[in-house]
């Protein structure tokens, strides 16, 4: 249930992502980086893309990794409340 719930999540960011690059309102990189750090826990694509964006853009993976660690911990709240909730 979680790991449906965190794909959803994840593919849901990216769908936003790839809106924010045609409207001018969202902030389509934004969504699609936060998208890629909820996926790449789940699926190792988004992990590989993760890592090739680090090594391209090392100024950015400073704040990369730090907003990896950040999903990381609300990863594992949202997981642990998604299973108190349905009991488990």
């Amino acid at each position: 249930m979680t790991r449906i719930a965190m794909l959803a999540l994840g593919y849901g960011f990216l769908a936003l992502g790839v809106l924010g690059l045609f409207l001018p309102v969202l902030q389509g990189v934004l969504f699609i980086v936060v998208g890629l750090l909820i996926l790449s826990r789940h699926a190792s694509w988004a992990e590989r893309l993760l890592v090739r964006l680090k090594a391209r853009h090392p100024a950015v993976a400073k704040t990369v990794v730090a907003a990896e660690d950040l999903a990381a911990r609300w990863s594992d709240w949202l997981a642990r409340r998604l299973r108190r909730m349905s009991g488990r």
